[in-house]
């Protein structure tokens, strides 16, 4: 399905996607990727949102771990991590044809920093992706393409 007629060279836009495929700036993709709207377009070896965890996601923000005190453990309290400048405002994760929700515990930590996260289907990611790069807001897309039929 075409999505976007008109294209911004300067930003990443979703143009098209189909089974088991997707179509950033009219460049076709196989394999699950992400991108914002700047920047580039990577790759990711993910086959499905079972393989998505906590650790994953805080590197695909760009979450750095705090300063650890060696005498933390007598608080009880895990280390909070560090926002980025440009940590994104909402996190949109496609799981392919149909929405997979995500363990609350794979999602505390960006939620914790105030980091949105919406998963959906794929298809509904890449529409929604679109509209909030269009009113440019920081959005971070992680679409998973979905086996071909």
């Amino acid at each position: 399905m075409l999505l976007q007629k008109d294209l911004n060279p300067a930003l990443n836009t979703v143009t098209a996607y189909g089974d088991g495929f997707l179509e950033i700036n009219r460049v076709r993709y196989d394999s699950a990727i992400c991108f914002a709207p700047e920047g580039p377009v990577r790759s990711l070896a993910l086959r499905a949102a079972a393989d998505i965890d906590a650790a994953f996601l805080q590197d695909l923000v760009g979450l750095k771990p705090a300063a650890r005190d060696p005498l933390a453990f007598l608080d009880d309290e895990a280390p909070a991590a560090e926002r980025p400048a440009d940590a994104p405002e909402v996190l949109l994760i496609g799981t392919g044809p149909r929405q997979t929700f995500l363990s609350p515990d794979v999602l505390r930590p960006l939620l914790a920093l105030g980091i949105g996260v919406e998963t959906m289907t794929t298809q509904a990611a890449a529409r929604t992706y679109n509209i909030l790069m269009s009113e440019e807001r920081r959005v971070l897309a992680l679409l998973l393409p979905g086996d071909p039929s």
